[in-house]
C-alpha cells in the first residue's frame, strides 16, 4: 500500500494551485498517494471535508501539508490525531490576526466562486485554533521572512522547539516551494 499525504489548500485557493499542482506531480514521481482536497470558505463545511480525506477506516495519512489557512487546520488535525504535519507559511490564530481584512466580499480566482466571508465564518474558525502544541517533534514549519500576507514571526513563535526553515525573501505563494518538498518527505521518513 502506497503512503498518503493529504495537501490542505489555503483560503481562497483550490486544488488548481501551482502548489498543489507540484505536490500532485512529485507524489506521482515517487509513488506516494497524494490527496488534495476542495476546502469550502466556511471553515466547518472546510474541515468536514478534510476529516473525510484524514479519517479513513483503513489508515490514516503518514503527512499532512498545510499552506495557509490549510496550515492552522493541519495543526488541529496534528493536536487532534498524532498526524506529522510540515507547515508552509502558516496562518496563525487568524480569528486574531487576520480576519478584519477578510471580512465582506470574496472571489476565489481559482473556482470563480463568490461569497460573504462574515462574523459567523470566524466564530466558525476560531474554534480549531489550537494555541499549544502538544509535541513539536510532529511539525516541520516552512516559512519565508518576505510573505506579504502573513506575518512569519508568529509562525516561528507559535512552532518553537518544532524544526523549521525559516527563509529570507520569498513570499505568501513560497518561492522555490518545488525545491522543498523532497524535504518535507524525508521528514515524514517517505525518502
Amino acid at each position: 500500500m502506497r503512503p498518503r499525504v493529504v495537501y490542505l489548500h489555503g483560503f481562497n485557493s483550490s486544488p488548481a494551485s501551482l502548489k498543489a499542482r507540484l505536490f500532485v506531480e512529485y507524489c506521482n514521481a515517487c509513488q506516494i498517494e497524494s490527496v488534495v482536497p476542495t476546502l469550502s470558505h466556511d471553515p466547518v463545511l472546510a474541515m468536514n471535508t478534510a476529516m473525510s480525506c484524514i479519517v479513513r477506516h483503513d489508515c490514516k495519512p503518514a503527512l499532512l501539508i498545510g499552506s495557509s489557512l490549510g496550515g492552522y487546520y493541519a495543526t488541529w488535525f496534528t493536536e487532534q490525531y498524532g498526524i506529522p504535519s510540515a507547515l508552509v507559511n502558516p496562518a496563525v490564530s487568524p480569528c486574531d490576526h487576520l480576519h478584519s481584512q477578510f471580512l465582506g466580499r470574496q472571489h476565489n480566482h481559482y473556482t470563480g466562486e463568490q461569497y460573504e466571508f462574515t462574523e459567523a465564518h470566524v466564530e466558525a474558525l476560531r474554534r480549531y485554533d489550537r494555541p499549544h502544541i502538544s509535541d513539536p517533534h510532529r511539525y516541520l514549519l516552512l516559512v519565508q521572512a518576505g510573505d506579504e500576507v502573513l506575518d512569519y514571526r508568529l509562525a516561528v513563535q507559535r512552532y518553537h522547539g518544532c524544526e523549521q526553515d525559516v527563509q529570507q525573501g520569498g513570499n505568501h505563494s513560497y518561492d522555490n516551494f518545488a525545491d522543498i518538498l523532497p524535504r518535507i518527505m524525508q521528514f515524514a521518513g517517505l525518502q
